[in-house]
């Protein structure tokens, strides 16, 4: 019940930053308003969650290793992704007083067009007996998205490739996680394979860290002017953004180091447990619980039952940061505020 409670009250609040985010985030900027900003908002989170699982599902199937795997969402999340799509396309077409045939005309209908059809795609694929095909549509509906999300005169190109590693990256990422976490659920009765699933994750995770503060600096260095952080709803957004996102990395090393902890100590204790059996055998002695393997069982809390529970909270932090770039991709670019 108490799970319930949270992850309706999780889903409410991302829900009311997705509507309203953009709008508060602008407030004394003297910005323009957005027209229908709460909506495509609400659109986009729901795209960047598709990618999320799907590419999520993709990766972790890797990292599940032999063994049983979760139920898969990917047809529901691409076909989610292409109604998503779909339905930017009737917003703006809504917003703009435009028949569909002149918002087909348009870069960014042509671009949602795009990514409503390689979503389909990818859901087609990953109904086959060779899921791992619906990569090429999705890398199509992420260079797409990139596309769209920088229309800018200066250096487009420049921006949709950093948006492409960053894309890619923060769904392989967030979406992993997901799929490692309904893995480790279904093998609950398996801590040592449990450790394991961990432990292949945490490695590419890290690699994935890394590709996104890269890029994530980059594009802010080029997309945003220092005299308008705090004065631009683009510059609030980012700062909330970042903040989220030091959280889910502070939690991603906590449960990182006590992966590590619960490793060292299995080693140790096993390796005591040998050298204690066999100091007691020469001398004719039985010590209890010794070379038994009992000395292995943990705490709750600590060793693969923490790690887990921090994973836990840092996908909780990861969701909100998805919601947060949504409205990051609405709000008004900032340079024309800027004085330089």
């Amino acid at each position: 019940m108490t799970r319930a409670v949270l992850v309706a009250g999780g889903t409410a609040t991302a829900l009311l930053v997705a509507l309203f985010g953009a709008g508060i985030a602008a407030r004394g900027t003297g910005e323009l308003r957005i027209p229908a900003a709460g909506t495509t908002t609400a659109l986009r989170t729901v795209v960047f969650v598709a990618l999320a699982l799907h590419l999520g599902e993709l990766a972790g199937r890797r990292f599940a290793g032999a063994g049983p795997l979760p139920r898969g969402w990917s047809v529901a999340a691409a076909g989610a992704g292409a109604l998503a799509s779909a339905g930017q396309i009737g917003l703006l077409a809504r917003v703009s007083a435009l028949d569909l045939t002149s918002v087909y005309g348009t870069a960014e209908g042509r671009l949602l067009l795009v990514m409503a059809n390689g979503f389909l795609l990818a859901a087609g694929c990953a109904a086959t007996r060779r899921p791992w095909t619906a990569a090429v549509p999705l890398a199509v509906v992420v260079g797409a998205e990139a596309l769209r999300a920088h229309p800018e005169a200066y250096t487009p190109l420049l921006g949709a490739a950093l948006t492409v590693v960053h894309l890619t990256a923060a769904s392989l990422w967030t979406g992993g996680l997901l799929y490692v976490l309904r893995t480790l659920w279904l093998r609950r009765g398996d801590p040592a394979g449990a450790r394991e699933v961990l432990h292949r994750y945490a490695r590419p995770a890290g690699r994935l860290f890394v590709a996104l503060a890269a890029t994530g600096t980059l594009s802010t260095l080029r997309r945003l002017p220092a005299d308008v952080v705090f004065t631009t709803a683009y510059g609030r957004v980012l700062i909330a953004k970042l903040l989220l996102v030091a959280v889910a990395s502070a939690l991603a090393l906590r449960a990182g180091a006590r992966l590590r902890g619960a490793a060292w100590v299995r080693t140790a204790t096993a390796g005591a447990g040998e050298a204690g059996a066999g100091a007691a055998g020469s001398a004719g002695v039985a010590i209890p619980g010794v070379g038994t393997g009992t000395a292995e069982t943990r705490p709750d809390g600590t060793g693969v039952a923490g790690a887990a529970r921090l994973a836990r909270a840092e996908l909780v932090v990861l969701g909100m940061v998805v919601v947060v770039s949504a409205v990051l991709t609405v709000v008004p670019d900032p340079h024309w505020l800027s004085t330089r």
